[in-house]
């Protein structure tokens, strides 16, 4: 897949088929977030995957959304830990798995933690590690074929701001 056709088309899905994902995509998913780039190479994610109905219930309780994580074929937490840019290498890590789930024809959301605590405690995670978001995955309800429509058709059917207003530029004084 061309991957800014990847970027485009992919968006947030809430609803999941009730199917476990293949082995092997799982295996791809988590790899692709070990392989973002951090910080001074620091890799300070760990990937949590949370697996059995009684954990997965633990962990919804902590989302913005239980009802996404409770209809997932995958869930991970990832949880960091260390100083420096660590939300943002989490999310670099975050962005690959949820675009290798989307290249394998699988959907995905990031989820917002709305307890903290309680989501150290469901990812039973060390003192020094901190939880930072809950991605689901899971074979979409409602598929959606990205070559159906260009790269530039996809980018003007998402329910984004348009460009000119998120892109500010700045030029030197002494520029003609």
């Amino acid at each position: 897949m061309d991957t800014y056709l990847a970027i485009t088309s992919r968006r947030d899905e809430r609803r999941y088929d009730a199917q476990p994902l293949p082995d092997d995509v799982v295996t791809r998913i988590l790899d692709a977030g070990r392989l973002a780039g951090s910080g001074k190479n620091r890799q300070p994610w760990t990937f949590v995957v949370v697996e059995g109905r009684e954990r997965v219930d633990a962990l919804a309780r902590c989302v913005y959304a239980p009802e996404n994580v409770l209809g997932a074929g995958l869930v991970v937490g990832i949880a960091v830990s260390g100083k420096g840019p660590i939300s943002f290498d989490a999310g670099r890590a975050a962005q690959n798995m949820l675009l290798a789930a989307w290249n394998e024809g699988i959907s995905s959301c990031p989820n917002g933690l709305a307890d903290r605590d309680a989501a150290r405690a469901a990812l039973e995670l060390t003192e020094d590690e901190t939880p930072t978001v809950v991605l689901t995955f899971g074979v979409p309800q409602r598929l959606r074929a990205p070559e159906s429509h260009t790269a530039a058709e996809w980018s003007a059917r998402a329910n984004r701001r348009p460009l000119d207003e998120v892109v500010r530029r700045l030029r030197s004084t002494h520029d003609g």
